[in-house]
């Protein structure tokens, strides 16, 4: 085939791809068929390890690890929506669950590694060997930028990792992290004995730099993202957006409604999206509470509960603080985490990896809620009703932040679906 040919061909493809999308999000009438939700912000809380859903927000009947019998820990109680349960440590989530779906037919085909999970949890796809994917955030950090001026769009609370970055998207859709909150955002905190003087001082020679910089690599796209990188941070460690971090302009009754710890990442979190920042991933366990984190293996389900309590605090907290600054509804929670666990118990008393049925969460974001979405077999090891794969998830997440989940993004000039052919879960959004 000729090069002109050859061109011309895949043009044309790329044109049909990109009408066939289109026309999916269309109906006959031209109207789209996907409404679009009403969220400014997100908030994405992970449970890494693997969050057991019949353990948590799809309790079953109860199970005995010492005489092996499949089946919760812990007992299930009703919550406010009428027929749903969750279990017994989510007492204070149960009174709020009419603001919550639990997505309780999830599932993907990596079961046995933390980091291939994370990673498709992260950016919806498979690991690729030849596209670099981007995560949720980073998509939505792209196509929605931040809510306000001197502030990141996508910000992690938690350890950085490369499933939580741009791909293909390049670094300005990245994210800024930090994992102290005293110190706030790595990099960014001045140290106590660098004057303002000195500062000034600095950045006249940083600028000095970043002018001969721009003489010599005018062209090169890597230094313009690595000197867009340097103007965002200076921009970022200005007083105005690290006073965001000071927690103590809070009252003690709401820190201490929040909880330790966790609690205030995500007390943190409610803050930075008041400041404008559109998409913040919090992790949950930083500090192993349990012993294991939510990889609850052998002893690590002892004390699960300490996990379960730590969460259901701080979340429901922070829906009952949204909606008094009227913004649950513009403010969409997920909690999200690599893979579910199975209703066996193994060898130690503790739950292996499943990944076949798994639960997420979905709070406030202005969606029609119902408690549970999808309907489990009797030991939430299958979907029996509804099962929601990975990228249906981020399609409807997406189509909430009042972005197409049906257009392309671009890896150079190559078009790469924003999803994976996911299909967003109309009636949460309508």
């Amino acid at each position: 085939m000729k090069r002109r040919d050859f061109l011309a061909d895949t043009t044309g493809a790329t044109s049909t791809a990109l009408l066939a999308s289109h026309a999916r999000a269309l109906d006959k009438s031209g109207a789209q068929t996907i409404p679009y939700g009403k969220v400014d912000h997100c908030v994405m809380i992970w449970l890494g390890g693997g969050m057991a859903q019949i353990d948590t927000f799809d309790p079953k009947q109860m199970g005995d690890a010492k005489a092996k019998k499949a089946g919760s820990y812990y007992p299930s109680i009703d919550t406010a929506v009428p027929g749903i349960q969750v279990c017994e440590h989510l007492q204070q989530t149960a009174q709020v669950m009419d603001r919550v779906t639990a997505l309780r037919t999830v599932h993907h085909n990596v079961v046995d590694e933390h980091a291939a999970a994370t990673n498709r949890m992260h950016t919806g796809r498979p690991t690729s060997g030849t596209v670099q994917y981007p995560s949720l955030g980073s998509i939505i950090a792209h196509e929605r930028g931040a809510a306000a001026d001197g502030v990141p769009a996508y910000m992690l609370i938690g350890y950085p990792n490369l499933t939580r970055g741009p791909g293909f998207l390049g670094q300005q859709a990245g994210f800024v992290y930090m994992t102290d909150l005293e110190t706030g955002p790595a990099g960014l905190a001045r140290p106590a004995d660098i004057r303002s003087a000195r500062q000034r001082r600095r950045e006249q020679v940083l600028s000095a730099v970043r002018n001969a910089g721009k003489e010599r690599f005018g062209n090169d796209r890597l230094f313009a993202e690595y000197d867009a990188a340097v103007g965002e941070s200076l921009k970022l460690a200005g007083p105005e957006f690290m006073k965001v971090f000071n927690l103590a302009t809070e009252s003690d009754d709401l820190r201490n409604e929040y909880g330790d710890g966790f609690g205030q990442r995500l007390l943190t979190s409610r803050r930075l999206c008041e400041a404008g920042v559109r998409f913040i991933e919090v992790s949950h366990n930083m500090n192993f509470r349990n012993g294991t984190g939510w990889d609850t293996h052998n002893d690590g389900q002892l004390n699960q509960h300490l996990l379960i309590q730590e969460l259901d605090q701080a979340l429901a907290a922070m829906i009952r603080d949204l909606e008094s600054r009227s913004m649950l509804d513009r403010t969409l929670i997920i909690i999200n985490s690599e893979f579910g666990r199975p209703a066996q118990f193994d060898s130690g008393g503790g739950r292996g990896h499943h990944s076949r049925c798994f639960s997420m969460v979905l709070a406030g974001g202005g969606l029609h809620h119902c408690g549970g979405y999808g309907v489990s077999d009797e030991l939430a090891m299958t979907s029996v009703e509804k099962a929601i794969g990975v990228p249906d998830v981020f399609a409807t997440i997406l189509a909430a932040m009042k972005i197409d989940p049906s257009k392309m993004l671009f890896d150079g000039d190559r078009p790469v679906p924003i999803t994976d052919q996911g299909q967003a879960i109309t009636s949460l959004l309508s």
